[in-house]
């Protein structure tokens, strides 16, 4: 992934916008699905979302003299995006977009800390997001997997391991 065409704000505010999105998505699925242990699974994300978003805000205030940062419609930097469709879809889609998104959240975030010393906070910081990332990526692989077990069988079980 070459990001030297772009400016450090310009990382900094699509990296944000994708963190937002990314909570969004997580959220917006979480209520949305009836099985207890995937809807905690998907507010986990979204909150770790959140919390990646709070300290890109403060990064862009420490960089830009304190300034708001404001998220643009449309990021300069292209990221793959994840849809929710307003039709009946299979949840397996949808974690095959957000497993891509995870992907190149990760790849962006290695290369993004370059831009920073190696050992100081934000490079460090980044270079951390870049796991989470996988570890995002690697979640959504174990659950849609399970998903696509029960879209073979047509089936939902919602609190299936629920137990005394």
């Amino acid at each position: 992934m070459d990001l030297g065409q772009y400016s450090t704000e310009d990382l900094i505010l699509t990296a944000l916008k994708a963190e937002v999105g990314a909570k969004e998505i997580y959220s917006t699925l979480a209520t949305g699905v009836k099985n207890a242990y995937l809807r905690g699974r998907l507010e986990f994300l979204a909150s770790e979302e959140e919390k990646h978003e709070r300290y890109l805000d403060g990064l862009y205030r420490d960089e830009f003299q304190g300034r708001d940062p404001v998220l643009p419609d449309s990021t300069p930097v292209p990221m793959p995006e994840v849809t929710i469709p307003s039709e009946q879809v299979p949840i397996t889609g949808i974690f095959s977009q957000a497993m891509a998104a995870e992907k190149a959240a990760s790849e962006f975030y290695v290369v993004m800390a370059e831009r920073w010393a190696k050992g100081s906070e934000a490079h460090d910081m980044l270079m951390y997001f870049s796991k989470m990332e996988m570890g995002h990526y690697r979640l959504l692989e174990t659950e849609m997997a399970a998903a696509a077990e029960f879209e073979e069988f047509d089936t939902v079980w919602p609190l299936m391991h629920a137990g005394p």
